[in-house]
């Protein structure tokens, strides 16, 4: 007898249209910020990775999935100059965390 196995939520489709909307806000605030730390760099790249990503034929969620937890990590690394430009760190986590189910 086979056994049904619990919905993973890794395997939860995410909202592509929501991902391309927070991309496009994280690229406005970062344009914002005038240095050019290295984790803030970072940050930059993961986000044109993930654009690359949206911007593909073949959509993968776990793609999509595993660029946007790329970002949270580096929006963690970027939070001491992100703060000191304003930008809303705590916003795009929580956004983040909200559209990977977190």
């Amino acid at each position: 007898m086979a056994t049904e196995k619990p919905e993973n939520a890794s395997a939860r489709k995410i909202d592509l249209d929501e991902v391309t909307r927070l991309v496009e806000a994280l690229e406005r605030d970062l344009n914002k910020i005038q240095g050019s730390s290295r984790d803030i760099q970072r940050l930059r790249d993961e986000i044109e990775t993930l654009k690359n990503v949206l911007k593909s034929p073949v959509r993968r969620h776990h793609w999509v999935r595993d660029a946007l937890h790329g970002i949270r990590e580096r929006v963690d690394d970027a939070l001491d100059a992100a703060l000191a430009e304003g930008i809303e760190v705590g916003r795009y986590l929580a956004e983040i965390g909200r559209i990977l189910g977190l």
